[in-house]
């Protein structure tokens, strides 16, 4: 658990949301009750410019890439930029453990 504390939130978020939507039941929008975070299709609206792009990264990440282009062209260039932001907060996170590691080691031996 020591472990889990000093990762980032933002870390854990992204990896937790991948990680769910890779193992995600997909459901086409308007084939039955889904839930939804998207503000316009909870105040009503039945279109919204970013809707599908969840459905399509769950479909990228299960292998669906003709299925994941037809729920949203942007799945493949999000699905990019979300697992750039995992590396660089896993770089910055091993970064600092480092340089916390090495003034530690320095004022041990002082």
């Amino acid at each position: 658990m020591k472990i889990v504390k000093r990762l980032p939130f933002e870390l854990i978020f992204w990896i937790t949301a991948l990680l769910l939507l890779a193992t995600a039941d997909i459901h086409d929008h308007g084939t039955g009750p889904h839930f939804t975070l998207c503000p316009l299709a909870n105040m009503g609206f039945t279109w919204c410019p970013g809707c599908g792009i969840g459905r399509s990264i769950a479909h990228l990440l299960q292998g669906n890439f003709e299925e994941s282009f037809k729920q949203h062209w942007f799945g493949l260039p999000a699905l990019l930029i979300l697992c750039s932001r995992i590396v660089t907060l896993i770089r910055l996170n091993l970064k600092n453990k480092k340089v916390l590691n090495l003034k530690y080691k320095e004022e041990r031996y002082v």
